[in-house]
């Protein structure tokens, strides 16, 4: 590849040429998301939800990379502007991650809970082994490139991550019904980490080649992760909640220290959860969500005001770079282009996986819960719809290629790259489209989010006639749960709100 003959630390070219490249690199990432930025807004104002910002910054990425492939500055730009793993899953996701946790409206997520997990951790595993095996399938019949099963499984894994950037803008901004948006954002989240966390079981199975009792051990392994990563994340959170409550830092003349602080303990908690071995996304997640319950409130006004701009600000600037840099970097990429049916019939298999993903696990949903909190067809058809493929399968497959023997792991990332391509510009483009056809959009916003979360905290008690056994032994267990979720929410407003926050439980609920 051709970034192995030139590095930015290359002896043979002297600094100030050095220099010199570095400055057009960074000149070139500055101009290109100013043009996105400003496309986006003109975009937007003029209501052309064809092209969404995502989609804008991916195709502004392609042509100026296109742009540099053919001319001959090729080599001393790309140097500069390679996509490596390490900066994307370092510095580019955290602020995305977290701003999602911050502005997460936190009564839809815990109250679809039980749902978004089911979509995220077994729907995955769901879509992940489907898309696996028909891969495997596929190559057998001679159909597409073979490749061996554990290799299948492996694409599968990096390929079920979706990453809804595009639809959720496009929820945001036609105003959707606030459970399905719940739905779609939490799921994306929480299966990422569930994505990594299978790609990575995957490759050591590949590694170790005793794929019997680690099939078990993916499961396991995961929730491992998983539940230790949240109680990182939660851990920081309250830490953070009761600094800032007993330190005294809401006076004017502190202000700077007490920003400064806020903005440290996200970073903190997902190096402490990369560091750990465990998964720095959930951890940020659940960091995001404690510390907007119980930290924030504790901060002076200009604090509060400051903070909820910068996060913004900086999940922007991430988010549209992330983009223009995947645009680039699939330009410049050497791609095998040989392998069409691959990518084809990969794209086929996707679709099938991700209908199962979504299907099957609904219905699991919707046998748990009562009649009128069940998850309606229409949410169920935006929810596939919407499992688009973007950054962090780009990233994992950019892994991939130095995971797999040579040829395979290109095939690899050429196809999860058009993958990635298609999904952002076909789907992303028409998702507003798609919504109002499903008619899951508009004035309706608050009006759902009220009819829903009335009354017990967000959980409507269940109300059925019980007419079989099982049905009744189905009834008892639903009002179990139900205490049990009144019952912390309960908790939350006597014991966890005085605790951790400068305010009483009724001052935190009238907010």
């Amino acid at each position: 590849m051709d970034e192995l003959h030139i590095s930015p630390a290359d002896p043979r070219g002297s600094p100030g040429k050095d220099q010199q490249a570095a400055g057009v690199g960074i000149l070139l990432q500055i101009m290109m998301l100013v043009l996105s930025f400003v496309l986006g807004h003109v975009l937007r104002r003029h209501r052309f939800y064809y092209l969404p910002e995502a989609s804008a910054s991916l195709l502004i990425g392609l042509i100026v990379g296109g742009l540099a492939n053919i001319s001959n500055t090729q080599t001393s730009i790309r140097a500069w502007f390679n996509f490596h793993e390490e900066f994307f899953f370092l510095f580019l996701l955290p602020p995305i991650i977290f701003q999602s946790g911050f502005s997460l409206p936190p009564k839809p997520f815990f109250s679809n809970f039980g749902a978004i997990v089911t979509f995220a951790i077994l729907g995955t595993f769901i879509a992940s082994i489907v898309t696996g095996v028909l891969v495997y399938l596929g190559g057998l019949m001679f159909l597409m490139y073979r490749l061996p099963f554990v290799e299948c499984l492996m694409f599968g894994a990096l390929i079920s991550a979706t990453d809804p950037v595009t639809v959720l803008s496009i929820f945001q901004e036609l105003g959707t019904d606030m459970n399905l948006y719940a739905l779609v954002f939490g799921e994306s989240v929480l299966n990422d980490a569930m994505a990594i966390s299978l790609y990575r079981t995957m490759s050591l199975v590949k590694s170790h080649a005793s794929s019997g009792q680690n099939f078990f051990m993916v499961i396991v392994r995961f929730l491992e992760t998983f539940v230790g990563s949240m109680s990182a994340g939660v851990g920081v959170g309250f830490t953070s909640a009761l600094l800032f409550k007993y330190a005294g830092l809401d006076i004017d003349n502190l202000q700077n220290l007490e920003c400064c602080l806020f903005v440290l303990f996200p970073y903190f908690s997902y190096m402490l959860a990369e560091g750990l071995g465990l998964s720095g996304i959930v951890s940020i997640l659940f960091t995001g969500i404690v510390m907007k319950h119980y930290t924030f409130s504790n901060l002076s006004d200009n604090s509060q005001r400051f903070v909820s701009a910068f996060f913004h600000l900086i999940s922007s600037l991430a988010e549209t770079f992330v983009f223009i840099y995947m645009g680039f970097d699939i330009a410049m990429e050497q791609h095998s282009w040989s392998h069409v049916g691959f990518i084809f019939f990969s794209i086929v298999f996707i679709g099938v996986a991700r209908a199962v993903n979504v299907f099957s696990c609904a219905h699991l949903v919707n046998l748990v819960r009562p009649v009128h909190r069940q998850i309606p067809l229409k949410h169920q058809k935006a929810l596939w719809y919407s499992g688009l493929r973007g950054a962090m399968a780009f990233a994992l497959a950019l892994q991939s290629v130095h995971d797999l023997p040579e040829g395979h792991g290109q095939t690899i990332f050429t196809a999860t790259t058009a993958i990635v391509v298609l999904t952002v510009l076909l789907i992303g483009g028409s998702t507003g489209t798609m919504l109002e056809a499903l008619q899951v959009v508009g004035d309706g916003h608050d009006s759902t989010l009220g009819e829903n979360f009335e009354g017990n905290n967000g959980y409507i008690a269940p109300s059925y006639d019980g007419e079989s056994s099982s049905g009744n032994r189905l009834k008892m267990k639903l009002k179990e749960f139900h205490k049990s979720t009144a019952s912390f929410t309960a908790l939350d407003r006597n014991y966890l709100t005085p605790f951790f926050t400068t305010q009483s439980g009724d001052e935190e609920e009238e907010q």
